[in-house]
C-alpha cells in the first residue's frame, strides 16, 4: 500500500471526486490545513483518514501527512487535492522509485486543455525551474506538486521550509544529497469547480509562492 498525502484547504468540492479516482494500492491521508467549508467532513465521509493541522503553509502540511504515512510501506506520495491531477497517474510518478531506479519522481504539468495553466503562474515556474537547473544539475522542468519518495528518505533531508518554498527546498536538497530524480509528464486539468488554488488561481497566489521559492533559493 502506498501513501497519498493530499494538502487541503478548502477543498470540499473536489475531494468526493477525487478519492472516487484513487487507484487500487493508493491510500489517501487528507491533511485540512484550516478549512472552512467541510473539507474535513466531505473526506471522512469518502473513507478517506483526515489529520488536522493547526500550522498554516504547503510544507506544514506535506510535512505532517509524511509523518503520518505508514513507516512500513516506504513510499508516500504527495498531490494537490484541487482536482487538477488525475490520481490514475500516481502510479506512473511512483514507478521510478518503487522500481528502484529514482529516490525521487516527480510529476511534469502538462496542460490537458487551453488555460488549465494560467501563463503568469506557468512562467514563473519556467523561471524557477530554470534557476534550479543551473543551481543542482537536476534534469528538472516543473516545480510541481505532484510527487513520489520513500517516506524515510524525506524525513532524512530536515526540510524547514512550511510555506510554499517546500517543493524547492526538497528538490534542492535532492540534489545536495547526490538522489537520483526521474520526471514524467503528467495531465495537468483545470481545477474543480468550487475549488481556488492558493497558487495559480491569483497573480498575488503565484507572487506569493515565487516570494518564498526564492527565499530558498537565495539560501
Amino acid at each position: 500500500m502506498t501513501d497519498v498525502v493530499l494538502p487541503c484547504r478548502d477543498e470540499a468540492a473536489a475531494l468526493p471526486d477525487l478519492l472516487a479516482r484513487m487507484p487500487a494500492g493508493y491510500r489517501p491521508i487528507v491533511v485540512d490545513n484550516g478549512s472552512s467549508d467541510g473539507t474535513a467532513e466531505v473526506a471522512r465521509a469518502c473513507g478517506a483518514r483526515v489529520i488536522s493541522v493547526a500550522e498554516p503553509g504547503y510544507g506544514a502540511a506535506v510535512h505532517a501527512g509524511v509523518l503520518a504515512a505508514d513507516p512500513d510501506d516506504g513510499v508516500v506520495c504527495v498531490m494537490d487535492a484541487d482536482g487538477s491531477f488525475d490520481p490514475a497517474q500516481l502510479p506512473r510518478v511512483a514507478a521510478p522509485v518503487l522500481a528502484g531506479r529514482a529516490h525521487l519522481g516527480t510529476g511534469r504539468r502538462r496542460p490537458a486543455v487551453p488555460g488549465a495553466w494560467p501563463l503568469h503562474a506557468r512562467a514563473a515556474n519556467a523561471v524557477l525551474a530554470r534557476r534550479l537547473r543551473r543551481t543542482t544539475g537536476l534534469p528538472v522542468h516543473d516545480i510541481g506538486a505532484i510527487r513520489a519518495a520513500h517516506r524515510d528518505d524525506l524525513l532524512d533531508l530536515n526540510l524547514r521550509d512550511r510555506r510554499f518554498g517546500y517543493p524547492l527546498e526538497l528538490l534542492i536538497a535532492a540534489g545536495r544529497a547526490g538522489w537520483r530524480v526521474m520526471e514524467v509528464d503528467v495531465d495537468y486539468h483545470p481545477r474543480a469547480a468550487g475549488t481556488r488554488s492558493k497558487v495559480t488561481g491569483t497573480v498575488l497566489g503565484t507572487v506569493r509562492a515565487v516570494r518564498d521559492m526564492s527565499a530558498v533559493l537565495a539560501r
